[in-house]
């Protein structure tokens, strides 16, 4: 998915809701790695005027809290229940206020414990298209990173299940499954903003 302009139409602010939405505009963007959430996420938020919080760049900076590096700090989280858990006290916090596109896998989730209104939205893709997107974003052969793909997917669902229960893949969760074969992401975000302007 290669990243160009947000869709056509500006970016009009909205802090007062979007028009035929509500008053305090909620939209999470939930999916697997490789599916095109942060670039999707990103134009979403640039095209409504919205704060765009990424659950990845809270988990890098309590990383650096801590002295560890990411890949030391994801392995630690496997069996310290306590650093999810506060990733998602602040993810659940944000989703109280609204007037955000909300990125993580648990991000639908957090605004539901939230007791706040959003637009739920899962992205999906193939398991070739998200390992050649990675390769093509960090390097490495494309086999060894499905692996990893693999492997790190199995890891935060068993971490998720054992915390809450509850498994993200379900797409019933979701008010917006959306797979991203063949889509740009301007098309992706076009179909997320179009629907967050429906009446609600």
């Amino acid at each position: 998915m290669s990243v160009s302009a947000p869709p056509s139409g500006g970016g009009n602010a909205c802090t007062a809701g979007i028009a035929g939405y509500n008053a305090r505009v909620l939209i999470t963007i939930s999916g697997l790695p490789g599916s095109g959430k942060t670039t999707v996420a990103r134009l979403v938020a640039d095209h409504l005027g919205l704060e765009h919080v990424y659950a990845g760049d809270l988990f890098r900076r309590q990383a650096e809290a801590a002295g560890l590096s990411l890949e030391e700090y994801a392995r630690r989280a496997e069996t310290d229940h306590a650093i999810d858990q506060r990733l998602d006290d602040a993810m659940r916090a944000r989703a109280r206020d609204g007037n955000a596109v909300l990125e993580g896998r648990l991000a639908a989730f957090m605004a539901d414990e939230a007791g706040t209104p959003a637009l739920r939205v899962f992205l999906d893709a193939s398991e070739p298209v998200r390992a050649a997107r990675i390769t093509g974003r960090e390097g490495g052969d494309t086999s060894a990173r499905l692996r990893e793909t693999q492997a790190r997917e199995a890891s935060d669902a068993r971490r998720y299940r054992e915390i809450y229960g509850i498994d993200y893949h379900d797409r019933t969760r979701y008010d917006l499954v959306i797979r991203t074969d063949g889509r740009t992401p301007d098309e992706v975000a076009a179909e997320i903003v179009g629907r967050a302007r429906q009446p609600a």
